[in-house]
């Protein structure tokens, strides 16, 4: 896996101050994406043993209160092996710390069989996020003032609680962002 680039002390991607990696590769190829100079997979950098210690020591301070995972598309197949693995490591080192994913899939292709995303260590991924951003990037529903999200069909959702109730439970914001208009 390559990835595009790393941002600490990010807080545009998920609540809080965060650790966020931009995976490479991406088939969706959304018409407006913000990041398609992270489409092809040679794109960027080599995800190396050396790149997961680094984040891992990004996430080391106490006021970073997460990782945030996008691309490129983070479950694109070819990402998944490398991405697996990392998720479960920095769930076991920081468990009390959240991991947002965003992808192009929605939720509902994530379950079907004849998803290109459905591999062998999905469900790993899935098992080691507590948030997922789904769906992909329509420009002609691009909303600026949408929260960690760019168009209005795309979804917030807590795959946590989507997980133990055999259903999708969407995210829930602060109080104070969920009730604010623009």
């Amino acid at each position: 896996m390559n990835y595009a680039e790393i941002k600490k002390f990010d807080i545009a991607n998920g609540v809080g101050v965060r650790t966020t990696l931009f995976v490479s590769g991406c088939r969706h190829r959304c018409p407006g994406c913000f990041n398609a100079e992270a489409w092809p997979f040679s794109a960027g950098r080599a995800f190396t043993p050396e790149v997961e210690n680094e984040i891992l020591d990004s996430l080391k301070p106490e006021y970073v209160v997460g990782l945030s995972v996008l691309g490129g598309e983070p479950l694109e197949p070819e990402n998944q092996s490398a991405l697996a693995p990392f998720l479960e490591c920095v769930r076991a080192s920081y468990p009390k710390k959240s991991t947002w994913l965003w992808t192009g899939f929605t939720w509902e292709q994530l379950s079907r069989k004849e998803c290109r995303a459905r591999t062998a260590n999905l469900d790993r991924i899935l098992a080691n996020i507590d948030v997922l951003v789904d769906g992909p990037f329509v420009e002609e529903q691009k909303d600026l003032t949408l929260r960690f999200r760019g168009s209005s069909n795309q979804r917030i959702i807590d795959v946590v609680a989507s997980r133990a109730h055999g259903k999708l439970v969407p995210w829930q914001d602060e109080h104070i962002y969920a009730s604010h208009s623009w």
